[in-house]
C-alpha cells in the first residue's frame, strides 16, 4: 500500500524559512517523480515543484523559483521542499505526489500523479 506522509507545515512570518517533508511507504522514491503542489483556500490545486526519477532534473513553477528547492534522500525515502523568503501568497495546503513524467511539458500536470498525500498546512503571515 503506497503512502506519502507531509510534514514540516505550520505558521510562519513573511520572509521566514520552513522546510517540508514527504516519507514515503510502499513505493520508492528514486524511481518515481516526485512533486509539491498546493491548494489555497478559494483557488485549484497548483504545481509548485517536482524531481525526474532518472537524473534529479528539477522544475518549478515561476513564482517559486529561486526561493524554494525540492530534493531527495534515496536512504530516507523522503522528499523535501525546502522554502524561503516564504510570502503571504504562498500560504496553502502543501501535497506531496509520486508518479511519472516525461520532462518540463508534463511535470506539473495533476495527471501525471497517481498517489498523493494528505497534505501539511502552510500559513504565512505578512
Amino acid at each position: 500500500q503506497v503512502q506519502l506522509a507531509e510534514s514540516g507545515g505550520g505558521s510562519v512570518q513573511a520572509g521566514d524559512s520552513l522546510r517540508l517533508s514527504c516519507a514515503a511507504s510502499g513505493l520508492t522514491v528514486s524511481l518515481y517523480g516526485m512533486a509539491w503542489f498546493r491548494q489555497a483556500p478559494g483557488k485549484e490545486r497548483e504545481f509548485v515543484a517536482a524531481m525526474h526519477w532518472s537524473d534529479s532534473t528539477t522544475y518549478y513553477t515561476d513564482s517559486v523559483k529561486g526561493r524554494f528547492t525540492i530534493s531527495r534522500d534515496n536512504a530516507k525515502n523522503t522528499i523535501y521542499l525546502q522554502m524561503n523568503s516564504l510570502k503571504a501568497e504562498d500560504t496553502a495546503v502543501y501535497y506531496c505526489a509520486a508518479g511519472n513524467f516525461v520532462g518540463a511539458a508534463d511535470a506539473n500536470s495533476p495527471s501525471q500523479y497517481g498517489a498523493w498525500g494528505q497534505g501539511t498546512e502552510v500559513t504565512v503571515s505578512s
